[in-house]
């Protein structure tokens, strides 16, 4: 699986707090090995973000992405919830 990932998404990981990344790095390692891992909460969004997808790093904090192909996926934007305005 090859994950890449938006500038968008790492401006805002740079952001985030040392806990959280810490958690981001354990849940990529769970994505990488299986997308839709019961632990990630992943989930197809709908509206203005009509076929993206997001997984839970933990209750407050998302990693939103899509499918490029089948062994490609594009990180485009962390953080809380709020990512989905």
């Amino acid at each position: 699986m090859i994950i890449k990932v938006s500038p968008k998404f790492e401006k805002q990981y740079k952001r985030l707090p040392e806990k959280i990344k810490e958690q981001a790095k354990y849940k990529e390692k769970v994505f990488r090995f299986n997308q839709f891992d019961p632990s990630l909460n992943t989930h197809k969004l709908s509206g203005k973000d009509e076929g993206c997808w997001a997984f839970w790093i933990n209750y407050s904090y998302r990693i939103k992405f899509i499918f490029i192909s089948q062994s490609e996926i594009l990180f485009l934007e962390v953080g809380l919830h709020d990512i989905y305005n």
